[in-house]
Formats: C-alpha cells, sequence, structure tokens
C-alpha cells in the first residue's frame, strides 16, 4: 500500500512525532509512505519529501529524532485552490497519477473537511489524524498538541504572574481558541487565574466587575484574567477596555500569547497521542477503514466518521468549569 501523508492549517506540537509513528509502522508492515509537503496545496504542485535513496519513500532513518522536534518537517499551508471544486477533482487525478492507495492528513476542522471533499472525487482510502492544538474536534478527547500548548500558555503565565504581583496589576492573557475555551480553561485551572473568557460560557461586564471588586476587597493585589481568542467580547483588549469602562477596580494590561502556543518541543503526553494515533491511522487503512478520523476516547483508540467530526465543535466540560469556579473562588 501506497500511503501519502500531510499537514495542513495550523501547525501543532506532535505532529512530527506523529509522522514517525505513521512512517516507522507502515515501513514495518511492508508499506510505503510518500510525505507530502505543505498541505492539500502540496498535492496540486506535486511536492514531495525527500525520502531516502533520491526517492519519495520516506524509511526508517528519515523521520529518526523526531519525537522531540516541535512543528512539522512536511511543512504546512492552507490552500485557497484546493477549497475549489476543480481544485479537489485535480488533487484527486494527482493522487491516482502517482499511485496512492490511501491518504493520512493531520490537521484540525479545515484539514478534516478536505478530507471529506476529496473522499468523494477520490477512490482511495482515508484517515485522518487530530493535529490542532484547539482541541475542537469531536472523536478524541484531546487531539494532538493541546497538551503542549496548555504548557506554553501556563509557562507565560506563571512568569505573567510575578510581574502582576510586583505591580499590583490585573493581566488579561489571550490564548488561542476560536470555537473551543479549552486552551484557556486548562491554563486558567493550571495557572491559578481568577478569571476565564471563553466561547461556552457567557460573562456579563457587570458581574466581572463585581467579582473584581470582591476580590480586591480581600486585600489581594493582582488578578490574572485568561481570555480564548473567540470569546464573545472579543479579544483581551477589548475585553480590558470593556472592564476599564465599567468601573474595574485593578490597574490593567493585555497580552496575547497567540502563535507561540504552536511551538515548542512537544510535551511527553502529545508525544505519546501522536504515536498511538498515528500507528492506529496505518492499522485502520490496511484494515479498510476509510472516511473516518483516528482519536482516543476514554482510554480506548476509536475511529470517528469525518463528517462527525467537524459537524460542530467539541465544547468545554462542564465539570471543568464548575472546577474554575470552586478553585478561583
Amino acid at each position: 500500500m501506497r500511503i501519502g501523508v500531510l499537514c495542513s492549517g495550523g501547525d501543532a506540537p506532535g505532529m512530527n512525532p506523529c509522522l514517525r509513528s505513521i512512517v516507522r509502522t507502515a515501513c514495518t508492515l511492508g508499506d510505503e509512505v510518500y510525505g507530502v509537503q505543505h498541505g492539500y496545496e502540496g498535492i496540486l504542485n506535486e511536492e514531495f519529501y525527500p525520502g531516502e535513496n533520491g526517492t519519495p519513500v520516506m524509511g526508517l532513518r528519515s523521520v529518526s529524532g523526531l519525537s522531540k522536534i516541535g512543528g512539522t518537517i512536511l511543512h504546512s499551508s492552507r490552500s485557497k485552490r484546493f477549497q475549489t471544486p476543480e481544485g479537489v477533482k485535480q488533487a484527486a487525478k494527482i493522487l491516482k497519477k502517482y499511485g496512492f492507495d490511501a491518504l493520512i492528513p493531520i490537521g484540525g476542522n479545515g484539514t478534516l473537511s478536505g478530507a471529506i471533499d476529496l473522499c468523494k472525487e477520490w477512490d482511495g482510502q482515508i484517515v485522518g489524524l487530530p493535529g490542532t492544538i484547539d482541541n475542537d474536534l469531536t472523536g478524541s478527547d484531546f487531539t494532538i498538541g493541546f497538551a503542549t500548548a496548555v504548557d506554553t500558555a501556563v509557562e507565560c503565565v506563571d512568569k505573567l504572574r510575578d510581574t502582576a504581583g510586583s505591580h499590583d496589576l490585573m493581566f488579561f492573557v489571550e490564548v488561542m481558541g476560536r470555537h473551543c475555551g479549552d486552551i484557556a480553561l486548562a491554563t486558567a485551572i493550571a495557572s491559578g487565574a481568577e478569571i476565564a473568557f471563553i466561547p461556552e460560557a457567557e460573562e456579563p461586564i457587570d458581574r466581572i466587575v463585581k467579582k473584581l471588586t470582591k476580590i480586591k476587597a480581600t486585600g489581594k493585589k493582582s488578578v490574572l484574567a485568561i481570555v480564548a481568542e473567540g470569546d464573545e467580547h472579543g479579544g483581551a483588549f477589548a475585553i480590558q477596555k470593556m472592564l476599564k469602562d465599567a468601573g474595574n477596580p485593578f490597574d490593567s494590561r493585555a497580552v496575547v500569547l497567540g502563535h507561540v502556543l504552536r511551538g515548542g518541543s512537544p510535551v511527553a503526553a502529545d508525544r505519546i497521542l501522536a504515536a498511538e494515533l498515528g500507528n492506529y491511522a496505518v492499522s485502520a487503512l490496511i484494515q479498510g477503514e476509510n472516511g473516518k478520523m483516528a482519536g482516543k476516547i476514554g482510554g480506548e483508540l476509536t475511529l470517528t466518521p469525518l463528517e462527525e467530526c467537524v459537524k460542530e465543535h467539541r465544547r468545554v466540560s462542564g465539570d471543568m468549569l464548575r472546577l474554575l469556579q470552586i478553585v478561583a473562588s
């Protein structure tokens, strides 16, 4: 079996360990892997990763040492051409031209949506993998890259806590998460932040001001608020201004962590998840599976139809929301 693998959309820590697992599993089973560079755009450009012996085939040694490396050696992109019906049809023709039997796209919602379109035009097999820091895909309790992004955010927030305490400040720290507030919520709990603004929970500005006033009355000098970029009020700077205008008793600053959360060496949890899911995806293809995403739910490896994974965004746990309210009280 000839398997293509690509990374599409935003990069995530753990994509490289995932690639390593896919290649090592395929080689062990006697199959071959072509690395496609720059996502779906790379298919259209017929751009393959230079493997061993001058061929596009990725061998065992071509993925040595990838477990600890962030980003993706295949590079990633968002392809406007592939988002058109003509682009999808052209991609299908190119995959047939090179004799691909299967494809493993690693990415988030947009990547898996593209895989659904490709399934309609190409007769090969597709099993996708959840490679996104946002943790917003149904079909897996955790996505590859989420744990590392939270760890990076917590490290940054811990440093800001020192400055907040030194200057009696409130910091609004914006993290990624357009549709799911998991990064913000997990970061808030792990860093001891007092407030989290997330898309799933409405926080009226006047209620937040009352809470801050009570906190100030207890003698507390500094406060941290974690803001998901997709919160209904807007980003950290917008919320900072709203609260200031509404009477926030704390002098405040806003910080956007942004793309820094996508980088860095993946933590152990992401390396292990990437290895498990990469191995499982190849095994699923060999067993004839198609149009599915490999994930892990309740400790069990699972396959979920791609349509279900992108139908709606995964939402944060109500238990985690309640936990934040208790530990931040």
